[in-house]
């Protein structure tokens, strides 16, 4: 009797990890007395060049079915071959995310007709998937996600519908591109640990090279499980909501689920187990099918494919190439350079995967690469000032992202070298910056400092002292302000001495001077900065 004592003890202990975790959200004022429960299953494009089972490039653009072999097309006699990079990109994933990948996977047949599957079934891993287990913390959160499952499995193709010809149209192009199903636990407890939880994945699947993770594109999309139950009672009947491609639409699906499912329990109806979609035009779900009413899939062993064995060797092979973890990074970030929080995940939000290139090999490229080789031999704070506010916030007014950015990370370097040397000024320095994202110049600065005139001018010439007395002239009204001790009046006559020198004064000895210009004309009563 004991084995069973200690597994009825254990499923016990399991049951109160649960519990805990099911009630900690409890108190959420938006639906008091209820308690939501929240599982994700998460498909997310593996950034492979060819698709799963052929050599057709796996990409969503172009024009339609011009990138679709015949297997594609589900010609018969045509054989599936699994491509291996999107299984090392698989695993990588696996890895990430601490799951247990598997010996021995296999590949199943999951039955279905529908215009958009020209074989009439998927190819997917029902039975024995790639990767059992794992997790996700979510930092904001402080909550750990299970993850239950990793499966590899084939995109559909794209099915596009005119209601005006009456007439659907389908593009292959996407059919048999690689997937990755991640499947977590119900441990998700609102809208926001949802949303928290998809923006995780996606960071840490961009991080390793596994998938770009852009939801507008269609290269992860997110079914989402929803049930609700009184606060103490078990989990209520779920209901999934289908194909939602962004987070700001999951969050809003949830919501929507959520007082769909209490409005009906209050009133003393049950929930049917229903499939969903989402309108996002007046953010409520809509029923797809009952479950009950839904297909059975008939899943079975897809006969052509073999087993997939993968032995210690290549796992731990791809252990020692997975790149570093988001939380690593940022933990690094911030002990090495001395980055806030903040400053540190703004450029993990703008690396986008730019750190492992496509087919998930390491690339020269990615925004915390080019941070560390400018800050190198410099100040950190002042690098990644430059870079998250000059040169993101110009990159941004032009509508350009960071992988066009035309500024190398030696010419960034120089640049706040000028400016820390005195060479040039702050205002001088992010004119510079512009005119090199504007034109794509390579000029050397020394040449875009003569030919633009942004040389700071000599402080200690007869040039910065007849721009003050100038100033002061222009401005009598401001300037008698602060001879009677208005010192924030100061600033509007510095930017009257700026402008007139194009910025090329330093702006520190130019209020130092106007002070003692003006404290001496007023013997001294005007208040020191």
């Amino acid at each position: 009797m004991l084995p069973m004592f200690q597994a009825t003890c254990a499923t016990h202990r399991t049951r109160l990890v649960l519990f805990r975790r099911y009630s900690s959200s409890l108190g959420d004022t938006r639906w008091p007395g209820w308690q939501p429960v929240i599982g994700i299953e998460v498909h997310a494009q593996i950034k492979s060049r060819e698709k799963l089972f052929s050599e057709s490039l796996a990409a969503i653009d172009g024009q339609p079915n011009t990138r679709v072999s015949l297997f594609d097309a589900a010609f018969p006699g045509t054989l599936p071959r699994l491509n291996p990079k999107c299984v090392q990109l698989a695993c990588r994933a696996a890895v990430a995310l601490s799951s247990e990948i598997q010996h021995r996977s296999a590949f199943d047949r999951k039955h279905y007709f529908y215009p958009d599957l020209p074989s009439g079934y998927q190819i997917t891993q029902n039975y024995a998937p790639l990767a059992k287990g794992g997790e996700l913390r979510l930092r904001r959160f402080d909550r750990i996600v299970r993850i239950k499952q990793i499966q590899l499995e084939q995109d559909t193709a794209k099915s596009t519908s005119d209601p005006k010809a009456g007439k659907t149209r389908i593009d292959l192009n996407r059919a048999g591109t690689g997937l990755m199903e991640i499947v977590s636990e119900p441990d998700m407890r609102s809208p926001e640990e949802a949303g928290a939880y998809v923006r995780e994945l996606q960071g840490l699947l961009r991080c390793v090279g596994a998938s770009d993770g852009n939801m507008d594109e269609g290269s992860l999309r997110c079914d989402v499980n929803v049930s609700v139950s009184r606060v103490g009672e078990g989990f209520g009947t779920r209901c999934e909501v289908k194909n939602l491609n962004s987070v700001r639409f999951l969050q809003s699906a949830i919501i929507s689920e959520i007082g769909r499912q209490i409005q009906l329990l209050e009133s003393g109806r049950a929930v049917p187990q229903d499939t969903r979609g989402f309108d996002e035009d007046s953010a409520e779900t809509y029923k797809l099918r009952s479950k009950e009413d839904a297909p059975d899939y008939r899943y079975m062993p897809d006969p052509n494919l073999p087993p997939l064995i993968l032995d210690q060797s290549f796992i731990a092979q791809i252990r020692e190439c997975t790149p570093a973890l988001p939380a690593v990074t940022l933990a690094r970030l911030q002990s090495e350079y001395g980055l806030t929080l903040r400053d540190a995940e703004v450029l993990m939000s703008i690396d986008a995967g730019s750190e492992v290139g496509f087919d998930g090999e390491p690339s020269p490229g990615g925004a915390v690469r080019y941070f560390e080789s400018v800050a190198h031999g410099r100040d950190a704070k002042a690098a990644v000032n430059w870079i998250t506010h000059e040169l993101l916030g110009q990159l941004a007014a032009r509508k350009e992202s960071f992988a066009e950015n035309p500024v190398s990370a030696h010419t960034m370097g120089e640049l706040i070298d000028l400016v820390a040397s005195g060479e040039i000024t702050s205002t001088s320095g992010k004119a510079l910056l512009r005119y090199i994202i504007q034109k794509k110049t390579t000029t050397p600065l020394g040449e875009l400092l003569d030919t633009l005139s942004l040389r700071a001018l000599d402080s200690s010439s007869d040039t910065l002292p007849g721009l003050c007395e100038a100033a002061i002239a222009a401005l009598p009204s401001e300037a008698d302000a602060v001879r009677k001790g208005n010192e924030r009046v100061l600033m509007k006559i510095i930017g009257w001495v700026m402008r007139q020198s194009g910025g090329r004064v330093d702006a520190k000895k130019a209020a130092e001077l106007l002070k003692e210009r003006l404290r001496g004309e007023n013997g001294g009563s005007a208040k020191d900065a």
